[in-house]
């Protein structure tokens, strides 16, 4: 099976797609010996990230092995992952400075 997508990190919620995936199509995304197959619920554009599992809102967005955002919304399996469905955590100074003040 020739993978079409990456898992940074065997913990990781998403994979990067690394090429265009039309919706329905098939996401072969893997770490390693580990592989996933799921079936792209949306379009995703060559680069942007998909969910390999399903995600409750609230929780966090795990790439590299680190959280790069939170979901705003439920993200299913295969659903793209992008500025619809995140918040992102990383190089936000208006939470530090919350951090700082509270």
């Amino acid at each position: 099976m020739i993978r079409n997508a990456i898992i940074i990190d065997a913990g990781d919620n998403i994979a990067t797609v690394l090429r265009d995936v039309a919706a329905g199509g098939e996401v072969v995304a893997g770490s390693g010996d580990d592989t996933v197959v799921l079936a792209a619920r949306d379009a995703i554009p060559f680069g942007h990230k998909v969910a390999v599992r399903d995600i409750a809102e609230g929780e966090s967005i795990l790439k590299y092995g680190a959280v790069i955002g939170a979901a705003t919304q439920p993200i299913a399996k295969g659903m793209h992952v992008h500025v619809q469905n995140v918040v992102s955590l990383r190089g936000r100074g208006d939470l530090a400075a919350r951090e700082t003040s509270a």
